[in-house]
């Protein structure tokens, strides 16, 4: 089964980084976010990707041509040309680099990717966002109904702790960072059936407004909640939060 990873958006949020680079190559302990998002499907066996690019794709394209050197040592030769790689440092994965164009929206790049995906089911995310998500359980439970779409729900922590007051003004307690609003959000993370293209018209059309919208309208997409945890990474704040918890050996979506 392949996993369709979007890639090719601006990052404007983050433009502290993506001036330079595209969101996805956006380091977490020395590695983009984009490899550990695949090393966590891959840990799930899940090692076909096809990754759906755009802004700053040539620097996706040049990390995983050069894979080898980024991830070992080498001793080249340069009489001979000659290039030696010391260890065996490579993913059993099989990715595939799809040019889906600059200005795409998110639709468009999906339904480029159609004849990668034949008529077969696929997974589905975004490049900027990490979970302990079991996937095998999202995919058992895409299994378990009729609908064309399965997507992923999750509670964000809000971003201020929150007082409890009394009608008379005392603060009765303080909880730091609870979860928001009680509301459920999408996750990110999907399972599709190739069907759910017929949904998306063309380049201009944003996944989030033509397939999930009309997948609603026709009661064709179900969603499993999550209870842990899920953080994207669309600001510094963002990035420095995923930075500590891997330097401290405490992040929730390293099972490798």
């Amino acid at each position: 089964m392949k996993v369709l990873i979007l890639a090719g958006g601006y990052g404007t949020r983050l433009s502290e980084e993506t001036n330079l680079k595209p969101k996805p190559m956006v380091e977490i302990g020395g590695k983009p976010i984009l490899w550990h998002i695949m090393k966590n499907y891959s840990c799930h066996g899940f090692n076909e990707f096809v990754i759906l690019l755009g802004y700053k794709g040539y620097a996706i394209k040049e990390y995983f041509v050069n894979y080898f050197l980024h991830q070992s040592d080498v001793t080249i030769d340069l009489k001979n040309n000659n290039l030696e790689v010391h260890q065996n440092n490579s993913e059993d994965w099989k990715v595939t680099l799809l040019d889906t164009g600059l200005n795409t929206m998110t639709g468009g790049r999906i339904k480029r990717a159609k004849d990668y995906i034949a008529n077969d089911t696929f997974m589905l995310t975004y490049g900027d966002g990490l979970s302990n998500i079991d996937f095998n359980e999202l995919l058992k439970f895409h299994d378990s109904h009729d609908g064309n779409i399965t997507m992923s729900a999750v509670q964000p922590a809000g971003r201020y702790g929150s007082l409890e007051i009394t009608d008379l003004n005392l603060v009765n307690g303080f909880k730091e960072k609870p979860k928001g609003d009680g509301a459920w959000i999408n996750g990110g993370f999907f399972v599709c059936n190739p069907s759910i293209l017929s949904y998306i018209d063309d380049d201009n059309s944003v996944f989030e407004d033509s397939a999930i919208n009309r997948a609603i309208l026709n009661q064709d997409i179900y969603t499993k909640k999550h209870y842990d945890f899920w953080q994207c990474m669309d600001t510094l704040r963002d990035k420095k939060y995923l930075c500590d918890l891997w330097e401290a050996d405490k992040a929730p979506w390293k099972i490798w």
